[in-house]
């Protein structure tokens, strides 16, 4: 049983500054601590300030409120809330006591000082980008760049280059090219016809003018579409 208070009455900081205060006092283990004891004496500590007359701050009287509820619930048959306050309030009371010993080395470095001053650290910079975007993220930064007064204006010529270059095969070039090729070869293999091609366009128009000449009755494939034949206009007898 801890001994009744018998110290003059300081002023401390806080409520956690005053429990570092009876724990060491009483040389209590921070790690574990003897709620039921500790809050008779915070209890007590407070009713002295208030008897003093002293100005009681709130989060004195809420800590007592704290640590009276903490040593309620320990009461009870199953007291796991109980025990996870209590680690709550020895993690704060760890890290209030390392921050406290950190001020006071930093505070007896400090003393003759009123500021401290060292040169700038010369940094590499590099000035290389490496960040990856996707097109999608690009466009969206392009777009907030330029403003919206600038986002509907045509693009430039050059972003047409890639399409203007491109050979555009026409379906009448394709008819003109079956039929020089069947003139010399009345029956050729379908798949003949699209030997030698050089590009998709030339692949498209040569199967669309097929398509248009066997409309056009000029040609006729076989059952199977593997032969394609010119149809040669008959003269009528005199």
């Amino acid at each position: 049983m801890m001994e009744k208070i018998q110290y003059k009455l300081e002023v401390f900081e806080g409520p956690l500054d005053l429990l570092l205060h009876l724990i060491a006092k009483h040389k209590l283990n921070i790690n574990d601590i003897p709620i039921f004891e500790l809050v008779e004496q915070y209890v007590a500590y407070v009713r002295e300030m208030q008897e003093a007359d002293m100005d009681v701050a709130s989060e004195f009287i809420e800590m007592a409120a704290r640590l009276i509820y903490i040593k309620t619930v320990s009461l009870l048959p199953v007291y796991e809330e109980a025990q996870k306050l209590k680690e709550e309030l020895t993690g704060e009371l760890l890290e209030y006591r390392d921050c406290k010993l950190m001020a006071e080395k930093l505070s007896k470095q400090a003393d003759g000082f009123d500021y401290f001053e060292r040169a700038p650290l010369q940094l590499p910079v590099n000035h290389k980008y490496s960040r990856l975007h996707d097109a999608g993220e690009l466009l969206l930064a392009y777009l907030n760049a330029v403003g919206k007064d600038r986002q509907k204006l045509p693009p430039p010529m050059e972003a047409f280059t890639v399409i203007v270059k491109k050979k555009i095969v026409s379906v009448n070039t394709g008819i003109v090219f079956i039929y020089r090729k069947l003139l010399k070869q009345s029956k050729l293999r379908f798949s003949a016809l699209f030997e030698g091609a050089t590009s998709r366009s030339q692949l498209v128009a040569t199967f669309l003018a097929v398509l248009e000449l066997v409309k056009a009755n000029k040609v006729t494939l076989n059952e199977d579409n593997t032969q394609v034949q010119l149809n040669r206009e008959r003269k009528p007898h005199p």
